[in-house]
Parts: structure tokens; C-alpha cells; sequence
């Protein structure tokens, strides 16, 4: 007699989201010495890049790739990139209502399989306070010269962060007890 094994999928739930980082910065609070007001810099120069990302709340692991645009031949690749980061498991991947998350021409792998959260929600979506990570560890009161400089940044910025800052932040209640019930 044979016995035949299968291995079992692992799923996992990740939500994703784009995000974009540029030229324009915004000047955030900052400490200074008593009786002295501070000089933050600031510009308003127009280029940006586009950071899709893709968290997995239980464990922190994450998936990000910076592109130029946010339209669906960008997020094609970045389905892609995602199937093939985690080829053997089945990915529940939460988005927004973005329109290139619905196009007509996205072609989702098979292992992905998207829904969506409610419109005009972002707070359902926990990625968002990676967003909000990222630019507060590598983008405060900062300018830079060109859009190589922020690239530079941004992606030594995603490289520092480690899945248990991911989990920290992401790993809500709701996430948790979801999978605590199964």
C-alpha cells in the first residue's frame, strides 16, 4: 500500500497597499534648545516613487518593491513578485478599492486571492501605519536633492525594518482573534 502525502498550504492573510514618497516633505515637530526656534527645510518639488507593500500582520513578514506608477501593470508585477516571495501558500490579499486593484487587465496568480475593505476606510487597513512608520524613521524635516537620494532612503528605510516592528504594528485584535478562532 502507498501512501500519499500532501502538503498542507499554509495561508496567510496580508494586506497591501501603495504608498508615495517624494520631493514634496512636510515639516514635522521637532525638539530644540529652550528660548530657540527651530529651521526645518522644506521644498516643494514635484517627482515621486511608489512603494507597494504587502504586510502579514501574524508574523511581520512583509513584501515591498518601489515603482514609478500606481496603475495595474505596476501592481501585476507586484502580484507577481508577492506569488512568487511565498510560491507554496495560499495569500488572502486585503486591499483597497483602488482602481488598478479592480482593472480589468490585473492578472492575479493563482496562489493570490484579493478582497477588499469598505471604501473610504484606511483605518481597516494596517499597512497604513507602516506608511506612517516609514516616514517618521526616514523622512522627518529632511530634503533631498534628487529622487535618487529619496529612493536611497526609502529603501534603507524598508530594509531596517524588521518583522517584529511589522508585527508590533499591524498585529491588531480583530487580525489576531481571527486566526485565534479558527
Amino acid at each position: 500500500m502507498t501512501e500519499v502525502f500532501h502538503k498542507q498550504k499554509t495561508i496567510r492573510l496580508m494586506f497591501q497597499d501603495e504608498a508615495g514618497f517624494g520631493r514634496i516633505n512636510k515639516p514635522k515637530y521637532c525638539w530644540c534648545q529652550k528660548g530657540i526656534r527651530p529651521a526645518v527645510p522644506c521644498h516643494h518639488i514635484r517627482e515621486y516613487r511608489y512603494v507597494y507593500g504587502a504586510v502579514e500582520p501574524l508574523t511581520g513578514e512583509s513584501c515591498f518593491w518601489i515603482m514609478p506608477y500606481c496603475n495595474t501593470d505596476c501592481m501585476n508585477f507586484f502580484l507577481n513578485s508577492l506569488s512568487e516571495q511565498y510560491p507554496e501558500d495560499i495569500i488572502l490579499l486585503c486591499c483597497d478599492g483602488a482602481a488598478w486593484h479592480k482593472a480589468a487587465a490585473l492578472h492575479c496568480p493563482e496562489n493570490i486571492q484579493l478582497f477588499f475593505i469598505p471604501p473610504y476606510t484606511p483605518e481597516m487597513n494596517p499597512i497604513e501605519q507602516i506608511w506612517k512608520e516609514i516616514r517618521k524613521i526616514g523622512f522627518r524635516n529632511e530634503v533631498f536633492a534628487t529622487l535618487d537620494k529619496v529612493m536611497d532612503r526609502l529603501c534603507e528605510t524598508i530594509r531596517n525594518l524588521l518583522p517584529s516592528t511589522i508585527h508590533s504594528i499591524t498585529a491588531r485584535s480583530w487580525i489576531i482573534s481571527f486566526f485565534n478562532c479558527r
